[in-house]
């Protein structure tokens, strides 16, 4: 059992973090952070700094390793960058943070990057730390900590795909985060999503458009650019989810989406989501086919430019996208149709910031049964299996360095990327004891060589 101590110092590293607003796009806050980061790596964990340099002006991969001489490897990966946050609607700063009784919810620790991702990135280390300290730890470890996740982890991708790489072959990789969504069953992800994130945007000139927000009395006889943006929009995914495009589900994971049914819950899943209704009727199964199976094309951001303004024809508009994919099929495909389709509505230009596909792994990779076993001694529920997670995160670039790149880790937060994001104090110690388990039990994992 994690002591109370581990516990305390894990607790007071998130508070820690959480005070350094390193915010994506924020180049001195997310130097700052990872300059903490490493500091306490080589300080507190006595870890190889193998990497902690910045290249193209991108915030810092940091690459760390502990070597204990042991026959195996594997990687824990983590992250460093948050998303922006006001203290408007907040019960705390959020980045002051502190605990708060939750309604329905709990004692909890409350601040931007609780969840996402600086609480399990503290409890990760704290985690490797208690086992190093105890001389219990019988992995060798490799640590990679980015700042660019929210932004589409470009640096760690060019870092683990450069030919002279210095990660070590490893038998399985874990991005530790909190896994009991909405305070159900501990899960467990054989893969990811692929993404794109980018924008549509219009601005007014020669197609048409004023250069310059005018009266709206000139409509009969000038172009609107948001007009203009609402056409282009309604080139790409159908209403009201952005429906691309669906896969086969496969036989194998068809049998985990079989399973994993039987116990889903649908409405504590709504109930999460903070949601009256799914987009469609059905079942557990037909839901989670549906979620899984299905490419879509979501707008998160809607604006017509000068905001705010009224009785005006605007000068511009513009749409924030992600457009999400189940492993199998590629972003880049769906935007290559997508720019050839908006020569039709001159004007709308498309600007990628980011894209990679999505990838998974078998049933059977390593560090699945280390996993589950973890949660079967750390959780009161019994563990769900998916056969790959909704979200994006960079699996394929891991592949080649390890057999497995799994999400993993007990324990409950929420609210990533709103106002009070959080992580229950009692779920973040399960989570280090989680963690800690994993890391014992992949040494004796039969078939993870």
């Amino acid at each position: 059992m994690i002591s109370d101590a581990t516990f305390d110092a894990a607790l007071d590293l998130t508070r820690q973090w959480c005070g350094i607003p390193s915010i994506k796009g924020d180049e001195p806050q997310l130097l700052r952070q990872a300059d903490a980061v490493t500091e306490w790596l080589k300080t507190e964990l006595v870890a190889t700094i193998v990497s902690a340099a910045s290249s193209k002006s991108r915030p810092p991969v940091i690459h760390a390793r502990i070597d204990v001489g042991a026959p195996r490897t594997v990687i824990l990966y983590n992250m460093y960058d948050v998303m922006p946050a006001t203290s408007e609607g907040w019960s705390v700063d959020p980045f002051e943070g502190g605990i708060v009784d939750l309604p329905g919810v709990g004692q909890s620790f409350v601040a931007r990057g609780a969840e996402n991702n600086k609480g399990p990135l503290a409890g990760m280390l704290l985690a490797v730390k208690a086992l190093a300290d105890a001389g219990t730890l019988r992995v060798n470890v490799e640590l990679l900590i980015e700042g660019e996740e929210e932004s589409g982890s470009r640096a760690m991708r060019d870092y683990l795909a450069d030919a002279a790489c210095p990660v070590g072959a490893s038998v399985a990789a874990i991005f530790p985060s909190f896994c009991e969504y909405g305070g159900g069953p501990p899960r467990l992800y054989l893969g990811f999503s692929g993404i794109a994130k980018g924008e549509v945007r219009v601005e007014g000139g020669a197609w048409g458009g004023p250069k310059t927000a005018i009266h709206s009395s000139n409509a009969p006889w000038i172009a609107n650019p948001a007009s203009r943006l609402i056409e282009a929009l309604s080139r790409i995914g159908k209403p009201p989810t952005g429906e691309l495009a669906k896969i086969a589900i496969d036989d194998e994971a068809a049998a985990i989406i079989a399973t994993l049914a039987a116990v889903f819950d649908p409405v504590a899943e709504l109930r999460f989501r903070k949601t009256e209704k799914f987009s469609l009727e059905g079942n557990a199964q037909a839901l989670l086919e549906r979620v899984l199976s299905t490419a879509s094309f979501n707008i998160s951001s809607l604006e017509s430019l000068p905001l705010g303004a009224d009785g005006v024809i605007p000068h511009g508009a513009r749409a924030g996208f992600e457009l999400r994919t189940p492993p199998s099929l590629d972003p880049d495909d769906f935007l290559a149709a997508y720019n050839a389709a908006l020569a039709a509505a001159p004007g709308a230009v498309l600007t990628v910031a980011d894209s990679y596909p999505g990838f998974r792994f078998p049933a059977d990779a390593p560090g699945v049964a280390a996993l589950l076993e973890a949660y079967r001694q750390t959780a009161d529920a019994a563990p769900q299996i998916w056969p790959w997670a909704i979200g994006a995160a960079p699996a394929f670039a891991f592949a080649p360095h390890a057999k497995a790149f799994l999400l993993a880790g007990a324990g409950r937060g929420g609210n990533a990327h709103g106002i009070d994001e959080f992580m229950t104090l009692e779920g973040f110690r399960r989570f280090i004891q989680s963690i800690a388990l994993w890391l014992d039990l992949i040494a004796d994992e039969t078939g993870a060589a």
